[in-house]
């Protein structure tokens, strides 16, 4: 059963390009495309991701408050993509509950392996809360 991917960037050519890598593999379904954070929300409830690759710096999700974020994100496992690689991304991704954080640059060697790492360590419990976020780090909090 390939792995359900919801993927939320507002940048359309980034999001072209990670739709041909996840296409790509086929341990991996993509299930939806959002450009904001409220229609990522909204994918959530109705495609039923496993796994959300978030822009962690989508522009209107700065508005929520991060406690917020993380409550409507608790069903899946976010992986988040960010060009920062500096403390405030790291701080950001964390309070929305990233348990990892790589570079946007190094998206695409890392973004299989961490969408597998997620099903590995997590099994896709619907009641758990977890989140891995793409960006530079790695195992932010758990592993």
């Amino acid at each position: 059963m390939p792995i359900k991917v919801l993927l939320a960037d507002d940048t359309d050519v980034l999001r072209s390009a990670i739709r041909k890598t996840l296409e790509e593999e086929p341990r991996i379904q993509l299930v939806g495309e959002a450009a904001s954070f409220a229609k990522a929300v909204q994918l959530i409830a109705d495609c039923k991701p496993d796994v959300l690759l978030l822009d962690l710096n989508l522009p209107e999700k700065r508005s929520f408050k991060p406690e917020l974020v993380k409550a409507q994100l608790r069903c899946v496992c976010t992986l988040a993509v960010s060009l920062s690689n500096d403390a405030e991304a790291k701080e950001l991704a964390e309070s929305y509950g990233a348990v990892s954080l790589l570079d946007e640059m190094s998206l695409y060697s890392e973004m299989i392996p961490a969408i597998m790492r997620c099903s590995d360590n997590q099994h896709f419990s619907a009641s758990a809360s977890r989140a891995v976020a793409v960006g530079n780090y790695s195992e932010i909090s758990r592993s």
